[in-house]
């Protein structure tokens, strides 16, 4: 059995979307539309409109004289219905 959700993706693109109701996150591989949508509803109790996935390459990476390469990933943009929010991703600045 697959996980299919790995962890969230926060940067500061990803951050302006939350203000659309859409959260990023980095998903299983072999991992589809369906099952993220399973998963996200299921783990955080909301109701998902859509799901955008893509497979990210990973970036070619030079140390010295050591080039490597980091490994690829499938993101996932998952759209929430009109009122949803999900409260992992809301900072608590006190």
């Amino acid at each position: 059995m697959k996980q299919v959700l790995k962890k969230p993706l926060i940067s500061e693109k990803n951050t302006r979307l939350n203000g659309l109701a859409q959260y990023v996150f980095e998903v299983h591989v072999d991992a589809n539309k369906f099952e993220v949508l399973q998963a996200v509803a299921s783990r955080f109790g909301v109701q998902v409109e859509k799901v955008r996935t893509l497979n990210q390459r990973g970036k070619h990476k030079v140390l010295g004289r050591n080039i490597g390469k980091k490994p690829n990933f499938k993101k996932a943009i998952v759209t929430l219905k009109k009122g949803q929010k999900i409260d992992l991703f809301e900072g608590n600045a006190s």
